[in-house]
């Protein structure tokens, strides 16, 4: 499948230029924009891996905009524009602008800047996906550990005993053991007497 791209510059001639050129690569284009605030709303609509914005335009600078789309991780960021001054540099970075491309730009620098763009928002979400993973596991345990401490201290079982019913409830009951544990927690699950 090729890579989905809406392109948000405010002047027609570059955005033209972006879009031949992309898809002579092979991107696909699936929106164009001169508004940061359509551009916004073309992202949330159309999912498309990589936003391309400039800073300066209409209805929504490319800054804010880049910010609303990078909050929630729904496609990369890519700044393009005529502005070089460090401080721009360092509000596309801190609004999430996964790469940063100055005009006017070579088909040389274009690719490698997608790409680039592309290749470290897989990476944040890989990451991200890794952490939620990571806090889900360990909610998990602290549940399971409250409810083993209850069966401990209620029903006298051993630590062992009291995580293998936990285990073995919600392998029969085909659940996680969290519910389980958080049904124990609550007391709507007990052992037999």
């Amino acid at each position: 499948m090729p890579t989905r791209v809406v392109i948000a510059e405010d002047e027609a001639i570059i955005r033209l230029d972006l879009k031949e050129t992309l898809e002579e690569e092979g991107y696909e284009i699936v929106g164009e924009t001169g508004r940061g605030d359509e551009a916004v709303q073309m992202v949330k609509d159309l999912e498309p891996d990589l936003a391309i914005l400039d800073i300066k335009m209409p209805g929504m600078d490319g800054l804010t905009a880049a910010r609303e789309i990078t909050s929630d991780r729904r496609a990369a960021v890519l700044i393009l524009t005529a502005f070089s001054q460090r401080d721009l540099i360092e509000q596309a970075r801190d609004a999430g602008a996964m790469a940063y491309l100055v005009k006017p730009f070579q088909r040389s620098e274009l690719v490698p800047a997608v790409e680039v763009a592309l290749g470290r928002f897989q990476e944040i979400k890989e990451l991200h996906a890794a952490t939620s993973n990571l806090e889900d596991q360990l909610e998990t345990r602290k549940v399971v550990e409250r409810a083993k401490g209850k069966l401990m201290d209620e029903h006298s079982m051993p630590e062992g005993d009291a995580f293998t019913f936990i285990q073995r409830t919600a392998m029969r009951e085909r659940r996680t053991m969290k519910d389980v544990a958080q049904q124990v927690i609550d007391g709507a699950v007990t052992p037999p007497a």
